[in-house]
């Protein structure tokens, strides 16, 4: 585990800890408004989140499951269970990998393309329009810029407390929900 930096200030720790509370009420919004945006679809955000990564052009062929599980962020036990239920709506078709067989490759359907460009895509503009309608293109810009910092810092953290045990290496995923 890394040693927490004692020399940060107590104002920079409030300010940390609203921040850190701030993404968090952020993301459960997004899974709460987001999920109404796209429900009439039968889509939940996860599943927004799946299709959005597999409509990718470098994703036409397929991905893995792990591929995409690092992609997303979540772990392969929390995918397999999203991906077995979209494959069972349709969405998705699931196959083992050519080259490795042990691998299984997951891609769009027609049915899922059909869903996620001409049902959802629509109403995810215009949602994405409604939450950033007072936001200026240089807000975005920033806000975006700020997000990946953040996210990549927590990426080295993630690395640093990982141990043999956790199966670190190529195949380790970090543990957070779809």
């Amino acid at each position: 585990m890394v040693n927490p930096d004692t020399t940060i200030s107590p104002a920079k720790i409030e300010l940390a800890n609203r921040l850190f509370f701030r993404l968090y009420q952020c993301a459960n919004m997004l899974h709460k408004t987001g999920t109404r945006a796209v429900e009439q679809e039968g889509l939940t955000t996860q599943q927004w989140a799946v299709l959005g990564a597999l409509s990718r052009p470098q994703s036409q062929a397929g991905v893995s499951i792990g591929e995409l599980a690092r992609y997303l962020m979540v772990s392969r036990q929390n995918l397999s269970g999203l991906i077995s239920r979209m494959e069972r709506d349709g969405h998705v078709a699931v196959k083992p990998d050519g080259r490795d067989r042990r691998s299984r490759v997951v891609t769009m359907t027609d049915s899922g393309r059909h869903v996620w460009q001409v049902l959802a895509l629509p109403k995810i503009h215009a949602y994405y329009g409604e939450i950033l309608a007072d936001f200026s293109i240089n807000d975005v810009t920033h806000t975006l810029h700020y997000l990946l910092k953040v996210l990549g810092n927590m990426q080295r953290l993630d690395e640093a407390w990982l141990t043999p045990d956790d199966g670190a290496g190529a195949d380790a995923e970090p543990a957070a929900a779809v």
